[in-house]
């Protein structure tokens, strides 16, 4: 990979083309395969889409893929991952186009990192870390950038043998060398005191979350979470639903930061709509140890709504690595609502046959194109009748007509179904939250 465009493009079809027609780096497990022990089936990409994400995540950290190299191998090498005489041709072709970074699709210990750049020369990262950079590049509040940070620290703190001088930076000044320290322990001891001191900042951070949150629950607003792969979609049905400006882009993990806006149900009643960062298949377990803070807006959800990429045929695929973070964030029992987006992407006439199979049914998956506006008044049906928060009941009313002030919080917070004038008076039936029930209750007949 490199960053100057043009030359190393045209080079790579001289240096490595022969090396593209090799096959995976590690037998690739078939869809539905039994993992082992407790842990759930977890559908797997083949080689080929999996060397298709990482080009989409190299080029969401600015990079340009100049070269793809497979290896199939029945286990891998305790010391490199590959073989020898695959590194070699690595080697040579990463030479052979002035490749700046050779990313591996895979994670490396500490160990097989440095041996891997002892060989190439260059530098080495392999998927954690390529994830970590465009977490990076991406976090814009400050608690994004620190929730990175602590992940960063977590990841690089095993693997600082060999980089001395390029840890001794990371301190900020923060610890000296004491009497007898190697370089390495000092190292070791400055950024084990920065990963202390970022997460009693994260803990702050979640306090007053926590103080926020106790403010919102106090009045009757349901939280609704957007869960999903990243690239599924969801700031842009977040736009879409809350007339927000959400940065949306076709980069991976565009959103870090959580962003909270309210939404107008059918019934009229108000919920909060939470965006959250995109998950991906392997998310590095520092990420979400790290980003806590920012996911517990979806352990208190009331209703998680699973955007899936109906136009990827990956899309089940997908869907595995998005239960993970569920389940580790206990959050996988909660009410949930599968909105399969992008069907404007799809073919026309099974789009429409979606669309009209989705009128009629009544369980919890809707289809939407979040671009087109298409199915979002269903999505909103459907939403409003799983909100448990302020249910919505029909009353028949009786109400004066000078009461102007209720006359008017009927009309902002009620369905009003019929209306008729009686001496002086006004009677309504109307389908209203029980919060705007509680102030009409003497006014209520029949």
């Amino acid at each position: 990979m490199r960053s100057n465009r043009g030359r190393g493009k045209a080079a790579i079809t001289a240096g490595a083309q022969a090396a593209r027609d090799a096959a995976s780096v590690a037998p690739t497990a078939k869809p539905g395969a039994k993992a082992n022990g407790n842990k759930p089936n977890i559908p797997e990409f083949d080689a080929e889409e999996s060397l298709a994400e990482l080009r989409t995540l190299a080029g969401s950290a600015g990079a340009e893929v100049v070269g793809e190299i497979l290896q199939r191998r029945d286990r891998y090498d305790p010391a490199t991952l590959v073989g020898a005489g695959k590194l070699e041709e690595i080697a040579g072709a990463a030479a052979s186009v002035n490749a700046d970074v050779l990313l591996f699709d895979h994670d490396l210990s500490p160990s097989q990192q440095r041996n891997i750049e002892k060989i190439v020369q260059r530098r080495v990262i392999d998927r954690t870390q390529l994830i970590l950079d465009i977490f990076a590049r991406h976090a814009r509040t400050r608690e994004g950038q620190l929730q990175v940070e602590l992940a960063q620290l977590q990841y690089m703190l095993p693997r600082l043998a060999g980089h001395g001088i390029e840890m001794s930076q990371l301190g900020g000044g923060i610890g000296t060398r004491g009497p007898g320290e190697t370089k390495l322990e000092t190292d070791r001891r400055k950024i084990a005191r920065r990963v202390r001191h970022v997460e009693q900042q994260i803990e702050n951070v979640r306090r007053i979350r926590a103080q926020q949150r106790q403010r919102r629950e106090s009045a009757p607003v349901a939280t609704v979470a957007l869960v999903g792969y990243t690239n599924a979609g969801k700031s842009t049905l977040f736009n879409a639903l809350t007339n927000a400006a959400v940065l949306s882009s076709p980069k991976m993990f565009a959103t870090l930061d959580p962003t909270l806006r309210a939404v107008t149900l059918p019934s009229k009643r108000k919920v909060l709509l939470s965006d959250t960062v995109g998950f991906i298949r392997n998310l590095p377990h520092t990420l979400v140890s790290a980003f806590r803070a920012t996911l517990e807006e979806v352990q208190r959800a009331s209703l998680i709504l699973h955007v899936s990429d109906a136009s990827s045929r990956l899309s089940a695929e997908q869907d595995a690595p998005v239960e993970i973070v569920l389940k580790e964030l206990e959050a996988e029992k909660k009410p949930r609502l599968r909105v399969m987006n992008k069907v404007d992407l799809l073919d026309v006439e099974v789009a429409e046959t979606l669309m009209i199979d989705a009128l009629h049914d009544e369980a919890s998956t809707v289809y939407v194109s979040a671009v087109e506006g298409t199915g979002l008044n269903k999505l909103l049906t459907r939403i409003d009748a799983m909100i448990e928060e302020d249910r919505v009941s029909r009353v028949r009313l009786r109400i004066p007509q000078d009461q102007g002030k209720l006359l008017a919080l009927l009309e902002a917070k009620a369905r009003i179904l019929s209306r008729a004038y009686k001496e002086g008076t006004v009677e309504l039936e109307v389908e209203a939250p029980a919060s705007v029930v509680r102030r009409v209750r003497n006014w209520v007949i029949g």
